[in-house]
């Protein structure tokens, strides 16, 4: 099963923050495999501009040990990245000075696609639209492309769309979350909208309920400043898992294109009903040997944010109602994975009396490691001896489905990228829909706040605190079991 690759036109790109981790770890390594699948054209240029005192040549070299570095799954052939390297430049350049912007300004070609990747923190988004029109590189085949956070709540939220809308239009403008990039993700739409099995099933009279979890292995030492300002809620309930149960939960878009999916997922979360306090736990994980534990990696022993989080939520329509949607991520979790998992309803009558109540069927879709999608379907276990039923998967992991294709997969910034040059923001996040997520979170905040209510303590390499397994165990749920 070979992958199509869709060439797009020749076009400019401008990393701002071009030297910073986020270009090394993903934009560069992301685009290097493009230019090797041959979806970046002849002509085309990619421009690292920061504050770095750099030459071209130097960025070359920069960013050819950046390659080597982040790419090592990927069989890097030594011609191919030499031919990658002459497609890059450097300016070096002041975000909130005059420095470099008219050189990079001389760099743009008229008549094609340019992109400008702010990959900075939202304080400069404002300025760097600014310069972009006041230097003419902003014209109708202009597009910006900004990283979370969008905000820390509702006020700075609307703020920065405000900056943005002075300078650029609604389709310009590109809100890039790399889970909407996974191929798991995307096929969570076709499983949905592309097979008759499922739809029908699709609603609160067949689905008993739905989890989505996000669990990672590593806590937050290198960035607690940061997460401590922020926490699970706002780091990745807010984005990442709103994103994910908009897609589980939004009625048929009428087209797949950008405003159909972009309405849908608005209508999910306008349903969202308000989170009573009982529906969720905060945890903070606890020292493990010679690893520190939460507090002492932000370094305030009196913090009170949150590193783990669970929540039970309900939609107020007519497909969920009484199905309620189970979430937790965490950091220091036992394993990393993320997973959502569609947990169906027992047969209405089992005619199996002694297996009564003890086989349903779970479709699971896993985001990471080991993407890919099974359903547990109940059979008779082999043997002779009476009908004993037993669950199994119906498997389709990527790399065994897909053979040696499934290494060539592309990677979630790889689609999301490209996505930007066609001009395609059917995965991009819209300003409405942002406010809209950060208008259902700031209340959760808020009252937690108001209330003085503290993080409970967590064990590292566990599942969370025991409460998280209570929010469950008190409807007659169980979380299903963090594993890699």
């Amino acid at each position: 099963m070979a992958s199509r690759v869709i060439p797009v036109d020749p076009f400019d790109l401008v990393i701002f923050g071009g030297t910073g981790d986020l270009a090394r770890r993903k934009i560069l390594p992301a685009l290097f495999r493009r230019f090797c699948a041959g979806q970046i054209p002849e002509g085309a240029r990619v421009i690292g501009a920061a504050r770095s005192d750099m030459d071209d040549d130097q960025y070359r070299v920069f960013v050819a040990e950046t390659i080597r570095e982040f790419n090592s799954s990927f069989h890097l052939e030594e011609d191919d990245l030499q031919g990658f390297l002459l497609s890059l430049s450097y300016v070096k350049t002041d975000a909130l000075g005059d420095e470099g912007w008219a050189e990079l300004a001389a760099k743009m070609h008229p008549g094609r696609v340019r992109g400008f990747y702010f990959s900075v923190g939202p304080s400069l988004f404002g300025p760097l639209a600014e310069r972009l029109h006041s230097y003419g590189m902003a014209d109708q085949d202009t597009r910006i492309v900004v990283e979370k956070p969008f905000g820390r709540d509702l006020e700075t939220a609307r703020a920065l769309n405000r900056s943005l809308a002075d300078h650029f239009t609604e389709d310009q403008i590109y809100r890039i979350d790399h889970y909407l990039g996974k191929e798991t993700v995307q096929n969570l739409m076709a499983i949905r909208f592309g097979n008759m099995l499922f739809e029908p099933l699709w609603n609160s009279q067949y689905v008993d309920h739905i989890q989505i979890t996000v669990a990672e292995t590593v806590g937050v030492q290198g960035r607690g400043e940061y997460y401590d300002r922020s926490g699970a809620m706002r780091d990745m309930v807010q984005n990442h898992l709103m994103q994910l149960l908009c897609l589980i939960a939004m009625e048929p878009p009428s087209k797949f294109e950008p405003d159909s999916v972009r309405d849908e997922k608005l209508k999910v979360i306008r349903a969202l009903d308000p989170v009573e306090p009982e529906d969720i736990v905060r945890g903070q994980y606890l020292a493990d040997g010679d690893r520190a534990g939460y507090l002492a990696d932000v370094g305030d022993p009196d913090s009170t944010t949150e590193s783990f989080i669970a929540l039970k939520l309900h939609l107020s329509n007519w497909r969920w109602a009484a199905t309620p949607f189970y979430l937790r991520t965490g950091k220091r979790m036992r394993a990393r994975t993320s997973e959502i998992a569609v947990v169906f309803k027992e047969t209405p009558h089992s005619i199996f009396d002694d297996e009564a109540g003890r086989h349903r069927n779970i479709l699971t879709i896993r985001l990471q490691p080991n993407e890919g999608i099974d359903l547990d379907v109940t059979i008779k276990e082999p043997g002779p001896g009476g009908m004993r039923l037993v669950d199994v998967p119906l498997d389709m992991t990527f790399t065994e489905a897909l053979g040696p294709e499934a290494e060539n997969v592309s990677d979630a910034y790889e689609r999301l990228i490209m996505d930007v040059i066609r001009g395609n923001q059917t995965l991009f996040m819209r300003g409405d829909e942002v406010e809209a997520a950060w208008a259902w979170t700031d209340p959760v905040i808020a009252d937690w706040e108001k209330r003085g209510a503290k993080p409970v303590p967590y064990e590292s390499g566990s599942s969370g605190p025991e409460e998280a397994l209570m929010l469950m165990h008190h409807d007659g749920r169980r979380w299903r079991e963090v594993r890699s």
